[in-house]
């Protein structure tokens, strides 16, 4: 039986944390078994080493072993993928052809970024889970298939399945064996150790020789939270290895190289944050839904009043109602009776012009008038009477007349030539 030490060796695994030593464990006594397992951690922590190492321990080493970005596969596509389709079954697909499980019998399969499947993949995933057999879409035929399945996330699959994202059962079914890698900055032993080994690595690579930290530069190596995990780290070394014609690493050369925050490397994702988002944007679109439904019923409820009861009645029963729809003062609204067809009697061109825009708005609101004629001709000669005597008493003022009524001056100037006054 494997050792982890020659694990370590044999698959260039650099460190000696307590907690990478148990999950290395972990792999080895499960591999010869045929139980499925789920292996969780941040995002760069070299989670697809494991399913590399149970494949190579396991009796089905000799057979094919495939690793599937689940995340990286679009929703549309992903069944296909998996399982396979038959010629015609869907729009491009001129031929038959074997998925995943169906290529793989006898081996492994990694799936990558488990937690981002689609629910109706899921549902397929578990029959697979469960008895070993699936249906190439499009077909009506059952195949069976014998496969091992290791699958991996970054997610956490307990707020996916409160969420309806991922289903209870299916993790049941993949995490028979859960196999937790930590994150790079609870290894902190380990993290020199790998900046060597990967200084090392590039200096061999890029034909040069190897960088190495000043002593002052190694405890903000080994402080500095590393969001991005092993990747991170991986790709600093990289970077200060081609970049930098120094070979001796200063503090202030390697802080240049790392952010500061780290908060926009990759890191364990967290949805709670958008769907907060969402369910905000949600809620104020709800909200606008149904203040438009509101304002509509307002302006429906209105209009059928005026039908009903004519200008100066709707103004007695609820002025609250047209004030909320139109805006305007009650008096406003009292002397804004829409036009008559009479002749239009200006001072000089400019106000002809005028009053002719005013009566293509004005047109846009005209309503049905059912109240008698007698009741019509009443409230005409009140409303003749009190712009002449205000007109009267401000010398043909129409500004001062217009602020006495109560209106403003386009409706006056509308009331003069409605009455031809």
């Amino acid at each position: 039986m494997e050792t982890v030490q020659s694990i370590k060796q044999r698959f260039e695994i650099i460190g000696n944390d307590p907690k990478l030593n148990r999950a290395l464990e972990k792999a080895i006594q499960v591999a010869p078994t045929d139980i499925s397992v789920l292996v969780v951690g941040e995002s760069g922590v070299g989670k697809e080493s494991i399913p590399k190492i149970i494949h190579s321990l396991s009796h089905r080493k000799h057979g094919k072993y495939i690793a599937v970005n689940c995340g990286a596969i679009p929703e549309g596509t992903i069944d296909s993928e998996l399982f396979g389709h038959e010629k015609g079954s869907f729009t491009g697909a001129t031929s038959t052809r074997e998925g995943y499980f169906e290529v793989a019998d006898g081996g492994t399969i990694f799936l990558d970024e488990v937690g981002e499947l689609p629910l109706t993949t899921q549902v397929r995933l578990l029959r697979v889970l469960e008895n070993g057999e699936f249906i190439k879409v499009g077909s009506s035929q059952v195949q069976k298939t014998n496969v091992r399945i290791v699958a991996a996330t970054n997610v956490n699959l307990f707020d996916a399945i409160e969420k309806g994202k991922f289903r209870e059962d299916l993790y049941y079914r993949l995490s028979t064996v859960d196999i937790l890698l930590p994150p790079l900055r609870d290894r902190k032993e380990d993290i020199h150790l790998l900046f060597r080994k990967f200084a090392s690595d590039f200096a061999h690579k890029y034909k040069m020789p190897a960088i190495k930290l000043e002593e002052e530069a190694i405890p903000y190596l080994l402080k500095y939270r590393w969001s991005g995990n092993i990747r991170q780290l991986r790709n600093a070394a990289e970077q200060i290895s081609v970049l930098e014609t120094k070979r001796d690493v200063s503090l202030k050369t390697l802080m240049s190289y790392l952010p500061q925050d780290g908060s926009h490397l990759p890191s364990v994702i967290k949805s709670k944050k958008s769907e907060s988002d969402f369910a905000t944007e949600r809620d104020i679109l709800y909200k606008v839904l149904f203040d438009m439904k509101s304002d509509l019923n307002d302006l429906k409820k209105l209009t059928l009043e005026l039908m009903k009861n004519g200008s100066a009645k709707v103004q007695e029963i609820n002025p609250n109602l047209i004030q909320k729809v139109y805006g305007k003062s009650e008096e406003d609204t009292f002397f804004e009776e829409q036009p008559r067809t009479n002749s239009i009697v200006t001072n000089n061109e400019s106000e002809q012009e005028e009053f002719d825009d005013n009566d293509e708005d004005d047109n846009n609101y005209l309503f049905a008038e059912t109240v008698e004629e007698e009741e019509i001709l009443k409230l005409e000669q009140k409303e003749i009477e009190l712009i002449k005597k205000s007109l009267e008493k401000n010398k043909g003022k129409r500004k001062a007349a217009a602020d006495e009524l109560g209106i403003s001056e386009r409706t006056l100037y509308r009331k003069i030539k409605q009455y031809d006054l």
